[in-house]
């Protein structure tokens, strides 16, 4: 096989699985692994696809930058409705404690939480506790730290801090990207690290995810995919994402 050949059908392989890795590419083109890097580095170069640790993902798969809130508001609306009724399904039975992540689906999902005094819901999501403080029943405690616009979410140290000393039921994460190799991840590192305490905080982690997510990766995997025990979805989620999900024991619940 030609190089071109060869560096065509990588490129296939990516667009199609979202992400391509070396070891695996040289075991199956049957070439030497240093032979797969210097392709990845050309198509690299080329704007074709971008180099990540192992391998390589889309060019277009691996996103810098975040929309703000507003805008990512009025996106993919009736799924995220769906995806937060869903999600009521995974609260704790009679009661107990949930983290409730940032992000437009997680705000669906406050304003749909029931006024149940025996539940008690910890927050860095500004709309989030917004929308929940009209319920006096409800205990809300809303997590300290600075306020990032873009999220209207609060981050650093603080909010880790006291996460740390923090044990839920379940935590409902955001996220803005998904694959089965680079996990969860976003653009911005003190949102990671929120987003990592809140998984170290509970005891079952569920992610809100819109179709429109998987097959991205951003800069910091906050993540494994196999830390996360229910990710739901939109009937729009493809079926290799899913099954590569599926495969690390992660159930996808389609809404």
């Amino acid at each position: 096989m030609y190089a071109e050949e060869r560096q065509q059908l990588i490129t296939r392989t990516a667009h199609r699985d979202g992400r391509v890795s070396v070891s695996r590419l040289a075991a199956e083109l049957e070439v030497a692994s240093e032979t797969i890097r210097r392709d990845l580095e050309i198509l690299d170069r080329r704007g074709i696809l971008r180099r990540v640790h192992g391998g390589a993902v889309p060019a277009e798969s691996l996103r810098l930058g975040e929309v703000d809130l507003p805008e990512r508001a009025a996106t993919h609306v009736a799924e995220k409705e769906r995806i937060a009724r869903a999600a009521l399904a995974h609260l704790p039975v009679g009661g107990g404690a949930v983290i409730l992540d940032g992000g437009t689906t997680a705000a669906q999902l406050a304003a749909l939480l029931p006024a149940d005094p025996d539940l008690t819901v910890i927050t860095n999501s500004v709309p989030a506790a917004v929308a929940l403080a009209a319920r006096s029943a409800m205990p809300v405690y809303l997590l300290g730290g600075r306020l990032r616009g873009v999220t209207q979410a609060t981050v650093g140290n603080e909010a880790q801090s006291l996460l740390g000393r923090t044990r839920v039921d379940v935590t409902f994460l955001g996220t803005n990207g998904v694959t089965a190799a680079h996990g969860l991840s976003t653009p911005d590192p003190d949102e990671a690290g929120a987003k990592r305490a809140m998984v170290a905080a509970a005891r079952r982690v569920v992610a809100l995810a819109d179709s429109s997510k998987f097959g991205q990766e951003h800069l910091f995997s906050f993540a494994r995919a196999e830390d996360v025990d229910v990710i739901i979805t939109d009937t729009g989620v493809p079926d290799a994402d899913r099954a590569a999900l599926e495969a690390l024991d992660v159930e996808v619940v389609v809404a």
